[in-house]
């Protein structure tokens, strides 16, 4: 049987045509493997998470629990490490950024900052600072510039500044893919939390949070009115077409600034 005609380089025409793709899928496998490496990771919250679960039970927050818990100790060490292109698109952002100001809310009760007065909640909120994605930051900065330029009120329902009247911590961590739906149940868990809210149909009175008060411009940016906002969430249909057609009285409930669980330890004086 005659031979094929050898290759210059001594291997055969088929055997020279498999060598090519067989570099080629090489090639290819090995810009993979590089265009990966330099691809953003996604933040994982599996930590926090597994310390939310542990650790709050209907927003009531275990700090000596949570403080016992290494979990929390490594999400805190990651929010430090995170890098900006890992949290891209705006849901991670906002998911990191929501987890972020929670988490740091509760290392400030460990550390002994609270904010139940005035005075102490100027050193909650400006002066302790955390490490965020390689930079220090403040609550105050987390929430008035980074988690304010993502533009959706519904934030206000899930950050936690440690207190009775804020919103009910979650028990489980904010996460990019279900983002949107988490904080649609914050927004409605608390607009609809008689603790929190309560709208008297008959006299036409709606004693609601102070937070309805000192963050009124986004809402009404939002919806038009904080009372239409209101409407969009609240579960009575009487009270929601009240609120629709801005009949309500709004009266903002003096808000309590106790803590919202049990102390590890004693604050600072």
């Amino acid at each position: 049987m005659p031979m094929s005609h050898p290759h210059p380089h001594g291997v055969s025409r088929l055997s020279y045509s498999m060598a090519r793709r067989l570099g080629l899928s090489v090639l290819l496998a090995g810009f993979c493997l590089w265009w990966g490496a330099g691809q953003a990771a996604a933040a994982d919250y599996s930590d926090l998470d597994a310390v939310l679960l542990r650790n709050v039970q209907r927003g009531f927050v275990d700090y000596a629990g949570i403080q016992a818990d290494p979990a929390f100790a490594r999400f805190m060490a990651s929010l430090g490490e995170t890098r900006p292109e890992d949290v891209a698109d705006s849901r991670a952002r906002g998911a990191l950024l929501i987890n972020a100001y929670n988490a740091f809310a509760i290392q400030g009760i460990l550390d002994g900052y609270n904010p139940s007065s005035r005075l102490k909640r100027y050193s909650f909120f400006r002066r302790r600072e955390y490490r965020l994605m390689g930079e220090s930051t403040t609550l105050d900065e987390l929430e008035h510039r980074q988690l304010a330029a993502l533009g959706d009120p519904r934030i206000h329902f899930a950050i936690v500044c440690a207190s009775i009247s804020c919103p009910r911590l979650a028990s489980r961590a904010y996460v990019p893919g279900k983002l949107e739906e988490q904080l649609d149940l914050a927004a409605r868990a608390f607009i609809n939390d008689k603790t929190r809210n309560r709208y008297d149909v008959q006299r036409k009175i709606a004693f609601v949070s102070k937070i309805f008060d000192w963050y009124g411009k986004d809402f009404a940016a939002s919806a038009g009115s904080v009372q239409k906002y209101l409407a969009g969430y609240v579960s009575d249909p009487a009270a929601a077409a009240l609120l629709a057609a801005g009949d309500f009285e709004l009266r903002f409930v003096p808000y309590d600034w106790e803590l919202n669980g049990t102390l590890p330890n004693r604050t600072r004086p």
